[in-house]
């Protein structure tokens, strides 16, 4: 009779420690050691900021790292920016010149960009660090560089008048991302405006 009644107590116990297991919450991933060292470098707002983002957003963004395999040290995004900016000039007077090699090595160049130090992340304005708005990273990536590979991949096989579509296709990528992020050059919200006329 005891033993009829233990096999039951068991599995009941057994059953209800299962439960309280699959129910205990399920911790989160471990933040990647380079997504932890670019941590160190933000500031309390930025890294409060970057912790709200949601894990999915976290995802992508790492992601959209591990696609670059160069790292600047010092180099910041306005730099990079430059950067892709001579690549571009770069494609240009390549493909202008009929130099299928240079526009491709050039636009392969430009879709490889460096990360800049500390990540993407601290170069945005923290009202623009949330899901909405760095959501829409990733098609603004695959506009730039993936056209940049496409002109890559058309000048490698010899095909110019095909790659210099792609031109446009990047440059409307970098037109919409500085229009979402940068606002206006010039313009500052700490200066005073001129009287009107």
């Amino acid at each position: 009779m005891k033993k009829a009644l233990l096999t039951p107590l068991f599995l009941a116990g057994s059953l209800a420690s299962t439960a309280l297991f699959a129910a205990e919450p399920a911790k989160p991933a471990a933040m990647p050691a380079e997504m932890q060292q670019m941590m160190k470098m933000y500031t309390p707002e930025m890294r409060q900021k970057a912790m709200a983002l949601s894990p999915e957003l976290k995802k992508t963004i790492q992601q959209l790292h591990a696609q670059h395999t160069r790292r600047a040290k010092e180099t910041t995004l306005r730099q990079i920016m430059h950067e892709i900016l001579a690549d571009y000039q770069a494609i240009a007077s390549a493909l202008a010149t009929d130099n299928a090699e240079a526009a491709s090595e050039a636009a392969r160049r430009l879709a490889g960009h460096r990360i800049p130090k500390g990540g993407l992340l601290p170069y945005f304005p923290l009202n623009q660090i949330n899901d909405a708005d760095l959501g829409v990273l990733p098609s603004m990536n695959t506009i730039v560089e993936g056209s940049a590979l496409k002109l890559a991949d058309a000048a490698d096989a010899g095909n110019l008048p095909l790659a210099a579509t792609y031109m446009s296709e990047v440059m409307n990528g970098c037109i919409a991302c500085h229009a979402k992020f940068r606002g206006v050059p010039g313009v500052s919200a700490n200066l005073i405006s001129a009287p009107a006329k």
